[in-house]
């Protein structure tokens, strides 16, 4: 239903527009390398503190749960009161709380440095979402998130390569410090970017009288979620590649250092090759989903569907049945499909709800892949690692993409009439 004409696209063309976005990149990308850095510090820090794989796995958990726990009210602040100031600060938060991974001195005082990362990246991805959906016309919105989520891999090789690198020679420390000083600059940046105005919980709210519009209340507002069929499969199908994702980005580097008896400072940037193949992952698959949705309605889910199958397929042949380069080559391969379901599935938290309700959105949807994804991902190999082995443990990856894949499956079917439902507001940048 409509009752105004939209005007998301506004400003797609706006020079202020793509230096919005150049920047969202960029904290993005920093983000992951933050997130991220300690996967290559694990076997310093194993060494000096005596830590299991699953203390480890811990440490990348520690993150998730912290975005898991405040990401609602994050995109709350985001939805409601303004988009740069609410990243701006979480940028600064998780930059100064990745400096001061360097001065902990035992596993507790890393992990709880670890959490307020956490809690600084807990609505960064739905500010950025939201403030990407609305800069961009609809048809272009998967698109532009693929090429946006290519921060990711790229921040998460940077990190991994560059850690083992930094604490090869300089010591684990230095690698917190060195890596967070770039982002805490951006961050300042991004206070200086031009916002759109908060968007009014405006909706028809009978059935006799469909133009009559009143303000949204509580239940309104739960009923765009909870009886979203679509939103539910995706943000449960996402989970399912986001553990996948999650640990494999924890345990490549482990993994290559172990069977293939590589130092990290090489084992590390052999990972990062994997993660980067994830550039090309992204925006092939926000631009295939564009393109295959101009002529089926539902590709934004069927798209994320076949990737994910494609992906279980590849991981189930890379560790069970093939060792050396010929393993490395599938796995390449991997890091490229893994990747790709990301655009369309997040540009479908966007397209079924109401414009004032995005971050709100994606902050649910990332609560949900953290709660039974990434949060548990790391952990979960790790302690298969602990009383089998890395090898044996890697190899129950495949399962959860081909769950994903079946999850998001099944929610095309209702893609079609959740989003016909959706109200379209006009968006106003502010001066």
């Amino acid at each position: 239903m409509t009752t105004h004409p939209t005007a998301d696209h506004q400003a797609s063309n706006n020079r202020s527009a793509y230096l919005t976005f150049t920047l969202l990149f960029l904290l993005y990308m920093f983000d992951y390398i933050d997130r991220l850095v300690i996967s290559s510090l694990f076997p310093f820090l194993k060494q000096e503190w005596g830590l299991t794989d699953t203390h480890c796995g811990l440490l990348i958990s520690a993150v998730y749960w912290s975005i898991l726990l405040f990401s609602l009210p994050a995109s709350i602040a985001v939805d409601r009161w303004s988009r740069k100031k609410s990243i701006g600060i979480m940028s600064l938060l998780w930059g100064f709380a990745c400096i001061a991974c360097a001065f902990t001195h035992n596993f507790t005082q890393l992990f709880a440095a670890r959490s307020v990362i956490g809690i600084g990246e807990a609505g960064y991805a739905p500010g950025g979402t939201a403030m990407i959906s609305a800069l961009f016309p609809q048809e272009k919105r998967a698109r532009m998130l693929g090429i946006w989520n290519v921060a990711i891999p790229l921040g998460g090789a940077l990190g991994v390569a560059l850690g083992g690198i930094i604490a090869q020679y300089f010591g684990w420390r230095h690698a917190f410090g060195i890596m967070a000083i770039p982002g805490i600059i951006v961050a300042l940046l991004f206070f200086k970017v031009k916002d759109y105005r908060t968007v009014e919980l405006m909706g028809v709210t009978g059935k006799e009288d469909a133009e009559k519009r009143d303000r949204m209340g509580i239940a309104d507002i739960a009923i765009q979620f909870i009886k979203n069929k679509t939103l539910i499969a995706n943000n449960f199908a996402f989970a399912g590649n986001a553990f996948v994702t999650a640990a494999l980005l924890t345990w490549l580097p482990s993994y290559f250092n172990r069977l293939e008896g590589l130092p990290m400072s090489k084992a590390g940037p052999k990972s990062a090759v994997v993660m980067l193949m994830a550039i090309v992952g992204a925006p092939l698959g926000g631009y295939l989903a564009d393109r295959w949705q101009q002529k089926r309605k539902t590709a934004r889910l069927l798209f994320p569907s076949l990737s994910s199958l494609t992906t279980a397929v590849i991981l189930l042949i890379a560790f069970t049945f093939l060792r050396g380069n010929l393993q490395y080559v599938a796995l390449l391969f991997g890091g490229v499909s893994a990747i790709a379901f990301v655009p369309a599935s997040v540009a479908v938290t966007q397209d079924v709800v109401h414009p004032g309700l995005r971050a709100i959105s994606l902050s649910l949807c990332v609560i949900v892949q953290h709660l039974f994804g990434s949060a548990l991902g790391p952990p979960f190999i790790g302690s298969l690692s602990d009383r089998y082995s890395l090898e044996t443990a890697m190899q129950f990856l495949p399962i959860f993409a081909f769950l994903a894949g079946i999850l998001y499956f099944a929610g095309a079917f209702f893609y079609v009439n959740d989003a016909a439902q959706v109200e379209q507001v006009e968006i106003v940048m502010e001066d």
